[in-house]
């Protein structure tokens, strides 16, 4: 069911599971639509070659380009757009400051480069892609060259390197009351493996640094929440 008000859409970048509908969901609720503009240029370009759906139309009719590393405001919440490491024109994750409290929402790279971890801090809410679990992917079902693509440093995070990070105080400060693992591949992954995978990391932590806060693995196919911030 869609929400009866929504006052802004943000694009993290131009591929289609995470851009194919957001023309038209901006016209359905009249807000704004906010993205960089190599990846506006983007989605324009695939919707004039699908060919599958002619009449489908990439038409925003209110942008607002963003630019990675430049805070922008939409009412009264301050989001930072950062620069992410993924095969597209131009992605980026979003860190959203408001009422004292912050969410950062991060997904579809291939590793963690320092400047991310440093967005993902202080976060109360951290939503942050574990998309395949290494050995699955490797005897799974998809080509080479796809294999290939999502293990590179602009592909996807695996459980490991989320794990890595999770168990590592220096950088993960396991502030978050809601820690939510996201964009798991359902050929390449599994919810159980991913959430014991974050389990044990977490568990591993020296108690001073434990992290107190509440796991979530999202899924493709039912909503998680609301959450309480």
């Amino acid at each position: 069911m869609l929400p009866e008000r929504v006052d802004a859409i943000l694009v993290t970048h131009e591929h289609s599971d995470h851009s194919y509908a957001a023309a038209q969901l901006a016209r359905h609720w009249r807000c704004p639509a906010y993205l960089t503009e190599p990846t506006h240029r983007e989605i324009v370009k695939m919707y004039a070659e699908d060919s599958e759906n002619p009449g489908k139309k990439a038409t925003f009719d209110r942008i607002e380009y963003v630019r990675a590393g430049e805070r922008f405001e939409i009412g009264d919440v301050e989001i930072n757009a950062f620069r992410i490491p993924h095969d597209a024109a131009d992605p980026v994750g979003f860190a959203f400051r408001g009422s004292g409290t912050k969410i950062a929402v991060t997904t579809d790279l291939g590793y963690l480069p320092e400047h991310v971890k440093q967005h993902l801090r202080e976060a109360d809410f951290l939503m942050l892609e574990s998309n395949h679990d290494l050995e699955m992917l490797k005897v799974g079902p998809y080509p080479w060259h796809i294999k290939q693509r999502v293990m590179s440093r602009t592909g996807h995070l695996s459980n490991n390197v989320v794990s890595d990070f999770l168990a590592d105080s220096e950088v993960f400060d396991a502030r978050p009351r809601h820690l939510v693992l996201a964009h798991l591949s359902e050929q390449n992954n599994h919810p159980d493996i991913a959430r014991l995978s974050a389990e044990q990391a977490l568990a591993a932590r020296a108690i001073d640094f434990a992290f107190r806060g509440s796991l979530h693995i999202a899924s493709q196919r039912s909503p998680l929440g609301p959450f309480e911030l």
